[in-house]
């Protein structure tokens, strides 16, 4: 793959709770330089985001209902409609991890169509097309857990799946903390289930060229990574 080629796959990520303006704006002139697909920040630097990118072919993505996926639909539908009147062009929203983790998948379904659908037609008012992306939080899941919440996002017309918040915190028996992020085992059954329709996004951990590369190959079509820049830089021209 050349820079620009795997330029194309990047949310470039901030999402730490400390981050201030002067982050943001490296994070944006980067994503700018690079011509990264996204940059993907909190809510509340959405308006800066959109603002510093507003003449690049970078597009602002944010997360709702992050990173817990616990609050009520409406909330993240609200969420969700108030960042793309801020100028969010994508939208990644958390699922309700508890409800899949029961197997309550008509709710998990319920939840994300509530987030599709606030900002499918949000967009529509503002003329722009928004991408929807779904957060499984796969390291809490079992495999038959993650096709189902993968079925429910793409009956709600979501148009990608995605791995991970980055946040999660899973320890073994002795407290010892557990990878949280994504694996290409994961992308390949996300991908698998969800067929060439929609996206996958692979997020959480992705730090090198060789890591980048193995999402890919797993079918990954996005990275969502804080290290895009020095994974850029590993690639031929």
């Amino acid at each position: 793959m050349t820079k620009q080629e795997i330029a194309s796959y990047i949310d470039h990520t901030l999402l730490a709770p400390q981050a201030g303006v002067s982050e943001i704006e490296k994070l944006c002139k980067e994503a700018a330089d690079y011509k990264f697909a996204s940059v993907c920040v909190n809510p509340s630097y959405v308006k800066l985001s959109a603002e510093l990118l507003k003449n690049s072919s970078v597009k602002v993505c944010t997360v709702v209902g992050f990173p817990l996926g616990a609050t009520p639909s409406c909330v993240k539908a609200f969420e969700a409609r108030t960042c793309i009147q801020d100028g969010a062009d994508e939208v990644d929203m958390v699922i309700n991890v508890g409800a899949a983790k029961d197997g309550r998948f008509t709710e998990v379904g319920k939840d994300i169509a509530a987030v599709v659908d606030a900002s499918k037609d949000e967009g529509k008012k503002l003329g722009k097309d928004i991408c929807v992306k779904v957060i499984l939080e796969t390291c809490y899941l079992s495999d038959e857990a993650i096709v189902s919440c993968c079925q429910c996002a793409k009956k709600a017309g979501a148009d990608f799946v995605k791995t991970s918040t980055g946040f999660a915190i899973i320890k073994d028996k002795e407290g010892k903390l557990l990878p949280n992020g994504a694996t290409a085992a994961h992308i390949a059954l996300m991908r698998k289930t969800v067929g060439n329709d929609m996206g996958v996004k692979a997020s959480g951990g992705v730090r090198t060229a060789e890591a980048a590369q193995e999402m890919i190959k797993a079918g990954a079509s996005r990275i969502g990574t804080s290290s895009g820049a020095a994974i850029v830089k590993a690639f031929e021209d």
